[in-house]
């Protein structure tokens, strides 16, 4: 016990009676966190931090000598055992509440939603408080559900001493609620921008599906959307033909920085890029592929060939190629000899003697 701590008969009761009952307060904080671990991860809900922790022998004792005389007994502390869930978004503290409700047993009366109190300066403590109890019963204990945004606040808050003993000024009062005004706007435009967000890759995804490329920004988001109607797969196949092939899967979304190069703004302008390249791609895979006996092929082979085309086509030549494997391979002086081959290879191909017809 704390020197400058002054317990008198009861609050002595009460902290034995907490001593009695600390092996149980430390088994359910393990049983509380990892129940909550599970149940978040299994419906893929992620939340940036939890906390959890038994209430030391010290804060209660300092506890138990402001107002140990509203408790009766040990079971009426609620916050013995408490735990706190911060999450990105707004939105997510009402899925974690969710959640909360169905795992264990709240206690409606003792539970408080600060988020409706609306106080100017509330924003760090505009938590949701649920008192809950495991349904198997047992003790009660104190369950803090808040965003990232409002749990920074709360520690700066605490940091600076806003909530202690020292009045503060009128002026820094003023400061601190314009702060906290604002930070509670921010939150909620994090949670509108997400659902603004999520609304947009739900109608480009019908866009794609639907065959409105043009009106579909070129993006990782939309480009990632678009594979998934395999719109290499056709060519690859032909291409693996050359050899008999067996095709294995990589990631295309390096291309895209390619594309992006070659001025494409719009899934369109890709779509249009593979339709006017393929044919011309497939003979220049032809002239290197059919003098090996390469019997594997990555998925990248297609749109590999076509962004070598396109680059031809439009007289890149061979610093043209080389940018092109420097942006997909990286920047080696392997690049050049992979760009000089090419070029050679390239020489006989329809595509290129009619662009040396035109240049002459």
């Amino acid at each position: 016990m704390e020197n400058n701590v002054k317990l008198d008969a009861h609050g002595e009761e009460l902290m034995q009676q907490y001593r009695d009952l600390l092996p149980t307060l430390e088994q359910l904080a393990r049983d509380t966190r990892e129940l909550l671990d599970t149940a978040l991860r299994e419906q893929g809900i992620y939340v940036t931090a939890m906390e959890c922790r038994v209430k030391t022998e010290r804060s209660l004792a300092g506890k138990l000598e402001l107002k140990g005389a509203k408790y009766k007994s040990i079971d009426d502390i609620t916050d013995l055992v408490g735990l706190r869930i911060i999450t990105f978004y707004t939105d997510e503290v009402d899925k974690v509440a969710a959640l909360v409700k169905r795992i264990f047993d709240v206690d409606w009366h003792e539970s408080v939603d600060k988020r409706k109190l609306h106080q100017l300066d509330s924003f760090g403590y505009n938590s949701l408080h649920y008192i809950c109890r495991m349904k198997s019963g047992g003790p009660r204990f104190e369950l803090q559900m808040r965003t990232a945004l409002q749990h920074v606040w709360s520690t700066i808050e605490h940091d600076l001493g806003y909530k202690g003993a020292v009045k503060m000024p009128r002026e820094y009062k003023r400061q601190f609620s314009r702060l906290a005004g604002m930070l509670e706007l921010v939150d909620d435009e994090f949670s509108r921008l997400r659902i603004v967000l999520t609304d947009y890759r739900r109608q480009v995804q019908s866009l794609v599906k639907s065959g409105q490329l043009d009106d579909v920004l070129l993006s990782a988001e939309t480009f990632r959307s678009y594979l998934e109607l395999h719109p290499f797969d056709r060519l690859n196949r032909r291409i693996a033909a050359v050899n008999q092939a067996e095709i294995y899967p990589v990631s295309m979304l390096p291309f895209l920085f390619v594309l992006e190069s070659f001025g494409m703004e719009t899934i369109g302008d890709v779509q249009r890029f593979i339709d006017d390249n393929s044919e011309d791609a497939y003979q220049l895979a032809l002239s290197q592929l059919a003098i090996t006996d390469l019997d594997i092929l990555s998925s990248s082979a297609a749109l590999q060939y076509l962004c070598l085309v396109h680059v031809l086509k439009h007289g890149g030549g061979r610093d043209g190629l080389k940018a092109v494997y420097d942006m997909i391979n990286g920047e080696t002086a392997d690049n050049v000899i992979l760009a000089d081959t090419i070029l050679e290879q390239a020489e006989t191909l329809s595509f290129m003697q009619s662009r040396k017809d035109e240049e002459s």
